[in-house]
């Protein structure tokens, strides 16, 4: 499982490192409702907003965060267009009639430095229309999607952030696309019953609305927190990161790159 810093350590470390002003964290799913589907619409409006100058300006200051390469150097791009990306649905998890096992919870857009580092901007529908909520490290959102898109062509790829697992989904079929969701699953992956008996039994008591999640579990979707090798705390929360703010409090998000 991929371990991350928790809101306050992750905006604390960003203001130490480059300065910036701690302000409130936001997950990408909050009070405004993101579509069932990203349309091209959507996918242009995300595009704007990765590629706004303060978004590139932030960007750079990312990118130079461990002196990797300087800030006037890093000179961040955008590759490609933004691809959606899914998580497991409460509802489905519920048992509503008609529920797929995924929804949208962003797109994600992908930025590379000068050197070579990567990131996926992760961008969702506010109350002030489409922004950067989440700058994280590594290429996983297009790195699954490739993977799912070769190994079901046509299928839903998600995550099923609890327990950091990529899966992609079609045809009455869950299939494993990394270490975590081979040991959730197997390595010949579940069917649809079976993977939604599973996650009912995980997460079906910590759903929002629940007394779990009333005592403040992250929507009924956090983990207890566990300590990295350091000793920092760190945990593990149901939109998988934490954000950067509208006005550019960046958090930073350490990831897994082994793919199963």
């Amino acid at each position: 499982m991929t371990l991350r810093a928790t809101a306050a350590a992750a905006v604390l470390a960003a203001t130490a490192l480059i300065g910036l002003a701690p302000l409130a964290a936001a997950t990408p799913r909050g009070p405004v409702p993101q579509p069932e589907a990203a349309t091209a619409e959507h996918r242009a409006a995300a595009t704007r907003a990765a590629t706004a100058p303060d978004t590139l300006a932030t960007l750079s200051r990312f990118f130079a965060r461990e002196g990797k390469v300087s800030l006037t150097a890093a000179q961040p791009r955008i590759e490609g267009e933004a691809i959606p990306v899914n998580h497991l649905s409460p509802d489905f998890v519920a048992g509503r009639a008609g529920a797929p096992v995924a929804r949208l919870e962003f797109l994600a857009s992908k930025a590379v430095s000068s050197d070579g580092q990567q990131a996926a901007l992760w961008t969702a529908r506010t109350e002030a229309g489409w922004q950067v909520v989440n700058i994280a490290t590594g290429d996983d959102e297009f790195r699954y999607a490739r993977l799912g898109a070769e190994k079901l062509p046509g299928g839903t790829v998600f995550r099923e952030p609890q327990i950091d697992a990529w899966y992609v989904a079609g045809g009455g079929r869950v299939l494993p696309l990394d270490e975590d969701a081979v040991r959730a699953v197997g390595a010949g992956g579940a069917g649809l019953d079976g993977y939604r008996a599973r996650v009912a039994a995980a997460y079906g008591d910590k759903l929002p609305g629940s007394a779990y999640a009333a005592r403040g579990g992250a929507g009924g979707y956090a983990e207890p927190a566990v300590a990295d090798a350091a000793g920092a705390p760190v945990g593990v929360v149901a939109a998988g990161a934490l954000a950067l703010g509208g006005a550019g409090a960046l958090a930073l998000r350490r990831r897994r790159a082994a793919v199963a």
